[in-house]
């Protein structure tokens, strides 16, 4: 399933935030979405988790948790995969 974080610190990367969901189970792909001109991270990321059941208790469990002084939302996301490009 496809999760959406929002709200999340413009430091993180995918690994940090990789770290937090990978408690909740395996995580397959993750995409911090960037600023095209930049390459800043614009505060949002989406990530897979192949097991239903483990993504949706990562979503009720961080979701609204503070991580690196913010307050993350998780929610469902509408998407079918996250494309992780090279």
């Amino acid at each position: 399933m496809t999760i959406y974080v929002g709200n999340i610190n413009y430091t993180l990367t995918e690994e940090d935030v990789k770290r937090i969901f990978e408690v909740m189970g395996k995580v397959e792909a993750i995409k911090i979405i960037r600023d095209k001109k930049t390459g800043k991270s614009k505060g949002f990321c989406f990530l897979d988790m192949p097991n239903k059941k483990e993504g949706m208790e990562a979503i009720k469990t961080l979701d609204g948790k503070t991580v690196a002084g913010r307050n993350l939302r998780v929610l469902r996301a509408h998407t079918n995969k996250v494309r992780v490009t090279a």
